[in-house]
C-alpha cells in the first residue's frame, strides 16, 4: 500500500509539472544565461517575430520565424549543446514552438528563459536590434 501511495503522490507531483510547462523545458536564470553567453556556449533562439527582432533582441539570438525552415543550419552540431528559446515575457509561451522543433531535431539540453525580451531589457542588459 505504501508504494502505491508514493506513485501516486509522485503521479500527482508529475501532473503539476506538466501542468506547469516545467517538465518538457527547464528555466534558465538570468546569472546563468549571461555566463552561458560569456563562455559562448548557448545558442538562443528568439520567437518573437522578425519585426520585434529587428527591434531589440538577447545579444546573438537567432530569429525563429526566419531560420524556421533551416533551423538545423543554424544549430550546433553537438545535440548536448545548451539551446535556450525566450519570446515576450513570462507569461508568453510561443518559445515552446522553437523548444518543441529543436528537441524533435534531437537536442537534449533545451531551455528557457522565462523573462523573454522585456525581461532582458528590463535587467538593463543590452540589446541587439537590426538585420543579422
Amino acid at each position: 500500500m505504501k508504494i502505491v501511495t508514493a506513485f501516486l503522490c509522485c503521479l500527482g507531483l508529475v501532473s503539476s509539472m506538466i501542468a506547469a510547462g516545467q517538465d518538457e523545458f527547464p528555466a534558465i536564470s538570468h546569472a546563468e544565461l549571461t555566463a552561458a553567453m560569456a563562455a559562448k556556449k548557448v545558442t538562443l533562439i528568439d520567437v518573437n517575430g522578425t519585426s520585434s527582432y529587428r527591434n531589440g533582441r538577447i545579444p546573438g539570438a537567432i530569429d525563429y520565424a526566419t531560420l524556421r525552415g533551416d533551423l538545423p543550419a543554424a544549430l550546433p552540431k553537438d545535440k548536448s549543446a545548451l539551446v535556450v528559446a525566450y519570446c515576450g515575457n513570462e507569461k508568453c509561451q510561443a518559445y515552446r514552438t522553437a523548444a518543441k522543433a529543436v528537441t524533435a531535431l534531437g537536442y537534449t539540453n533545451v531551455r528557457h528563459y522565462s523573462p523573454g525580451i522585456a525581461g532582458w531589457r528590463a535587467s538593463g542588459a543590452s540589446v541587439e536590434k537590426g538585420a543579422p
